[in-house]
């Protein structure tokens, strides 16, 4: 039986492909069309083909439990790509680059002369308070004056059609090998779209990645030694560590294979030991040196912040990044903007109330029932509180949270998450999704083309998380003009 469009519906919320009077959106032109001279039983079978060609590539993502350690799973992939045009992803692109801007100017700032604390632009308290601001980082001049050089931000499409960012990802993002692996799969199960669509290309991240590394070197007079630091196979995001190095034809390095000499950090090769030049470290701050921080962590190297602040290493991200991932101090980046870019955002926030602020928390305390509250700090889908569907129960937990640590929380409204068709065992239904670009910044700034869509596999939640449930898409940028 061919699609029957008719049936499919998405009432009240954006669809990605389908308009409002059923016909496709101006970039899914294309795709409608090539969907819809397939029968629901051709799909099944790419669909199939799409997670054979998964497990025969061993695209992997390991899922932590309470009881039983973890396990690797097989990478969740649906086959209806999302779709968006060309032109409105320019103006997506222009927002993340002016976002990742100011971001850095802010890090830079706070961990230097801090005027935007002074102006009281941001509050003192915010950055005292943050368990992510490193005084051991004050001072430092990382190389060309970049602290979060790769970014990994969310966003968001509220179901009247409003592009939102819902956070920044500053520490160590994860997903940009699953967006390239995707785009791998889905040209083996579409092949003939790529011919005959304007679909732009994602291939060249691995070497926009390298070349952002190289130019962070200290030493310029000879080939860059860069080096990919993993925690190790038992990681979540292994799969993407290896993957990278892979790709960039660099060492894949555990905190073992290195060891600092004279402020300088070297890796153990079987040629003996080689002078490091670049660290792109997949290691939270604390594990990264335990001379500086946490005294029992053997994931990191010993010494290795002492030769990053002398200048003889670089490490992407840079140590203390992490400040301004705090969904606290992501409620001021459209302050931080026109603090240092004299710009408006051209990507707003999600509206979000301050728990910290008196009146915002009492306002958050008497809508809890409408609200979604998250910790500061929290991921993966873990520590918030849907309250629609919370019970009351739940409901009365968080409010006294709120009330003893109002700092680790705020708050937001349901967003709508827009959809996009999801192949569900026999038909095409709507799911939500979200979407992760990936931004480099060094002496250029570079915006992927499209992302990371993550789509909620389960008829009604919003969760995309793969760690809960959710799966992902491939995502097309299409040049509707060409």
């Amino acid at each position: 039986m061919q699609v029957d469009w008719s049936a499919y519906s998405a009432t009240g919320l954006h669809d990605e492909l389908v308009g409002p009077d059923g016909g496709p959106r101006a970039a899914g032109r294309a795709l409608m069309r090539h969907l819809s001279g397939l029968d629901q039983h051709e799909i099944g079978l790419r669909q199939q083909a799409a997670e054979l060609a998964i497990k025969s590539m061993g695209i992997t993502f390991t899922v932590y439990h309470e009881q039983g350690g973890s396990i690797d799973r097989a990478w969740p992939l649906d086959i209806i790509p999302r779709t968006i045009c060309r032109s409105e992803w320019l103006r997506i692109e222009a927002g993340l680059r002016q976002r990742v801007t100011a971001l850095n100017l802010f890090i830079d700032d706070v961990y230097h002369a801090q005027h935007i604390l002074s102006d009281g632009v941001v509050p003192r308290q915010i950055i005292a308070s943050s368990t992510h601001f490193r005084r051991e980082c004050v001072g430092i001049k990382p190389a060309l004056g970049c602290w979060a050089h790769i970014c990994g931000t969310d966003l968001v499409r509220d179901k009247d059609g409003t592009v939102y960012v819902l956070e920044d990802n500053l520490r160590v993002p994860s997903g940009v090998s699953y967006m390239l692996e995707n785009r791998q799969v889905i040209k083996r199960v579409f092949p003939e779209m790529f011919d005959s669509a304007a679909i732009l290309p994602v291939d060249d991240y691995p070497s926009r990645l390298h070349d952002m590394l190289t130019a962070l070197s200290p030493r310029r007079e000879r080939r860059a030694e860069i080096v990919v630091l993993t925690p190790g196979i038992y990681n979540s995001a292994y799969f993407e560590h290896a993957y990278l190095a892979r790709q960039m034809g660099c060492e894949l390095v555990e905190g073992r294979d290195l060891a600092v000499r004279d402020d300088r950090v070297y890796m153990h090769t079987v040629q003996g030991w080689t002078q490091v030049d670049v660290i792109y470290r997949r290691i939270d701050d604390d594990f990264l040196d335990p001379e500086v921080f946490r005294a029992d962590s053997t994931l990191g190297v010993p010494g290795l912040m002492r030769a990053w602040s002398t200048g003889n290493v670089a490490l992407a991200n840079a140590p203390g990044a992490g400040v301004a991932d705090d969904k606290l101090v992501y409620t001021y980046v459209p302050e931080m903007i026109r603090y240092y870019l004299g710009e408006d955002a051209i990507l707003p926030n999600v509206p979000s109330w301050r728990c910290f602020e008196p009146q915002q928390l009492e306002y958050v305390l008497a809508h809890l029932d409408s609200l979604v509250v998250k910790t500061i700090d929290g991921s993966g889908g873990y520590g918030m509180l849907m309250g629609p569907s919370a019970s009351q129960g739940e409901r009365a937990q968080f409010a006294a949270a709120l009330k003893h640590s109002p700092r680790g929380y705020i708050a937001q409204p349901v967003v709508m998450l827009s959809t996009v068709p999801t192949f569900t065992g026999n038909r095409l239904e709507p799911r939500h999704v979200d979407l992760r670009p990936f931004i480099l910044s060094g002496a250029r700034t570079y915006v992927t083309t499209g992302g990371l869509t993550r789509v909620a596999m389960r008829q009604g939640t919003l969760i995309v998380n793969s760690s809960q449930g959710g799966g992902s898409k491939d995502t097309w940028i299409v040049d509707t003009e060409a």
